[in-house]
């Protein structure tokens, strides 16, 4: 089966709307203690029910917010509560762990996240669904809280430089996907000349393919898992050397296919992807170590915003908002197969 490029390929945004909401288990919660005027207990301080009530009308202002939130009264309450809950382990942990993060860290965080979305639009789509600016920030913050725990325990190397190259090079002996690119044109003569031309110089495949532009050709070289490689081709790429390719005469799409394998990603170019994957696995270790910090703090909740089943205040099954994780699905490792 062929599929088009139209089809395999989508664009997945660095920050998923969708990925915004998701759940994290607020473990170590009971409702031992309570006042009607406390919204919290957290270790020995509080988050009263005045400051909730001061929260929740300061994420009001923004319309859209607003909007969301008088849909949605009560999960709205609970999810700022567990925000403000969040914000005070996180405070204790970074004391614990004498982490300090800047504000420009955090920008800086947040622009990376971003990429190349524009940030009116994913604000504007977050406000949409109940989350303020203020949100995004202090979530970024905790990433970055969490991250710089795991590297002062030892929980991150990665995050290193040596830790990058080490990584890098795992992957080029370990690949699971293959830098691949394909460009149909008519006939035998013309794929041997375009193959030709690409072994000489792998840096013209994008302008070659752009001469023979179409639903069977990819513009750019791709990374590539075997699953979303396209039958005719699947055996001969997995086969080839990085920096070779084949032709494959391909009736159904009316002409000769030519196939390119990529040289390996450097280093350099590879670096962003290595750094992204660095920080989710220092952020995945940092929160275990928050977890123990939040257990230790004895979290109690009034049980007027109600009960926790599983560690997650019920029913807000949404549970803490995790804002600006990279949860776009891996594409596979930084450097392609051979």
């Amino acid at each position: 089966m062929w599929d088009s490029p139209g089809v395999l390929k989508r664009r997945v945004s660095r920050v998923l709307v969708t990925g915004f909401l998701m759940a994290v288990a607020v473990s170590g919660l009971s409702a031992c203690r309570t006042s009607p005027t406390v919204a919290a207990y957290v270790g020995d301080g509080q988050v009263t029910v005045a400051e909730l009530d001061t929260a929740v009308a300061d994420r009001r202002e923004d319309p859209d917010v607003a909007a969301y939130a008088d849909a949605h009264p009560d999960e709205f309450t609970r999810r700022v509560l567990t925000l403000l809950v969040q914000e005070e382990v996180y405070t204790e942990a970074a004391k614990r762990y004498h982490v300090e993060i800047g504000d420009d860290e955090v920008r800086s965080r947040i622009q990376q996240l971003l990429g190349k979305d524009d940030p009116a639009t994913v604000y504007g789509q977050l406000a949409a669904q109940g989350v303020g600016r203020a949100d995004v920030f202090e979530n970024a913050r905790q990433q970055l809280v969490r991250q710089q725990i795991a590297v002062q325990e030892g929980k991150a190397e990665g995050l290193t430089e040596a830790g990058l190259r080490a990584a890098y090079e795992k992957a080029r002996k370990n690949p699971t996907t293959i830098r691949l690119g394909y460009i149909a044109v008519p006939d035998q003569a013309t794929a041997d000349a375009v193959l030709a031309q690409l072994t000489a110089d792998p840096s013209r495949y994008a302008a070659l393919a752009a001469q023979y532009k179409g639903q069977y050709t990819l513009p750019e070289l791709e990374e590539r898992t075997p699953d979303k490689i396209p039958g005719p081709l699947a055996e001969q790429a997995a086969a080839a050397k990085p920096g070779t390719g084949f032709t494959v005469a391909v009736p159904e799409v009316g002409g000769v296919i030519v196939a390119f394998v990529g040289p390996y990603t450097p280093f350099e170019e590879a670096r962003p992807q290595l750094e992204q994957q660095a920080a989710d696995a220092a952020s995945q270790a940092g929160n275990a170590l928050v977890d123990k910090v939040r257990k230790d703090l004895d979290v109690t909740v009034n049980p007027r915003y109600g009960t926790f089943q599983n560690g997650q205040l019920a029913p807000d099954t949404s549970g803490v908002v995790d804002l600006l994780e990279n949860k776009a699905p891996a594409t596979g490792s930084t450097a392609p197969s051979n």
